[in-house]
């Protein structure tokens, strides 16, 4: 663990502090990275569970509430707090927290009362709660604040880079957000800035390309520093303005929707009263009312006619059409017909659909894979 003067010296012999019971650890054997297999959170008589890709229960619904699966790992409720959960339906109950976050590079961020630390897949406490805030593990450092200072620790709970900085975010191909006396910019491994701050706020690079602020607006930059799209689109709550999907990104500028590319350009201006995310080279749009897609260079493809859509995944995107919900394909073509209530995009082979209130999972064709 970290150690030094001041502050930092409450890092040293805290592993006293940590003794749990045995008998409640299930020091189980890992699943092996590379075998995860689809998962789909079903749910009966109140209580939730998982299906495979097959429609064959693989965990029971006994849960009041539980997450979805992610790099091999989901949680579960417990009196009030949140329990490991692997693919087999093993519960990892050594400790119980009040958040736990996805594994990334063998570690999960968990969060105890206001404080946050790591486990391992075997649900191990490998670094304790004492930061009071924490990010995912990438390229071998993690963002953490330690007294109201933001840093990044390595796997073993040393500060690789000290918590100087008044914000951070997680490392992109050598480069990681950081702020400073009020702006931002970017440092590298050594902690040193490679960019330096000129932003009021900036995220982790996505590619070659990072959201940077200044006022309300954001815009983009590219690894060397240079503003590719000055600040000036504005952001709306609830969409992931300045996230890339299929290479593309939302953009809002008064009061109508464009895209921007990964190579930094104004792809499409923003002309549309609303628009979503592309997916499959497509995306949502709408038109005096209605929805239809666009695609990457802004051409109308599938005409504006639907009362409702979402994003294209799998060759197909849920539609609704006279109060009801079915999916199409990429021509435009009705691949499932309007029958569902509710309708969610398809992943891995199947999509979670709604009728009278149950839930339902069908495959690409229509075809019923389970049934609430």
């Amino acid at each position: 663990m970290p150690t030094g003067t001041g502050s930092l010296a409450v890092f040293e012999n805290l592993n006293s502090l940590l003794l749990l019971p045995k008998d409640v650890i299930f020091n189980q054997p890992v699943i092996d990275n590379h075998m995860y297999k689809p998962l789909f959170k079903i749910r009966e008589n109140g209580y939730f569970g998982f299906i495979d890709a097959q429609g064959v229960v693989v965990i029971e619904p006994q849960y009041l509430e539980t997450g979805e699966f992610r790099n091999g790992f989901t949680v579960v409720r417990l009196n009030g707090q949140w329990a490991l959960m692997d693919m087999l339906g093993r519960l990892f109950i050594r400790r119980l927290y009040r958040t736990v976050g996805p594994f990334e590079e063998d570690l999960a961020r968990v969060q105890v009362v206001q404080s946050w630390g790591y486990i391992d897949r075997h649900g191990k406490e490998v670094i304790p709660p004492l930061f009071e805030e924490a990010g995912d593990f990438s390229e071998g450092l993690a963002p953490v604040t330690f007294d109201s200072k933001a840093g990044f620790i390595d796997p073993e709970g040393q500060f690789a880079i000290k918590p100087v900085f008044s914000g951070t975010g997680v490392f992109r191909k050598g480069l990681a957000p950081a702020g400073e006396n009020g702006l931002w910019g970017f440092v590298d491994t050594k902690g040193q800035f490679a960019i330096k701050p000129a932003w009021d706020s900036a995220r982790s690079f996505q590619g070659n390309l990072s959201v940077v602020t200044r006022g309300k607006q954001w815009g983009l930059v590219d690894r060397q520093g240079k503003e590719r799209v000055s600040p000036q689109f504005e952001f709306v709550r609830g969409h992931a303005h300045g996230e890339f999907f299929d290479g593309m990104a939302l953009a809002y500028r008064d009061g109508k929707y464009g895209f921007v590319n990964q190579d930094g350009e104004v792809a499409i201006e923003p002309i549309f009263d609303l628009a979503g995310d592309f997916g499959e080279g497509l995306a949502l749009v709408e038109i005096n009312g209605a929805y239809g897609y666009i695609d990457k260079e802004g051409k109308l493809v599938i005409m504006p006619k639907f009362e409702d859509a979402g994003v294209f995944s799998d060759g197909l995107a849920q539609v609704r059409i006279d109060g009801k919900w079915g999916y199409i394909n990429t021509d435009g073509q009705i691949a499932i017909p309007p029958a569902f209530d509710e309708a969610s995009p398809f992943r891995d082979g199947l999509a979670q659909v709604v009728s009278d209130g149950r839930w339902q999972y069908v495959d690409r064709f229509g075809g019923v894979v389970w049934r609430e």
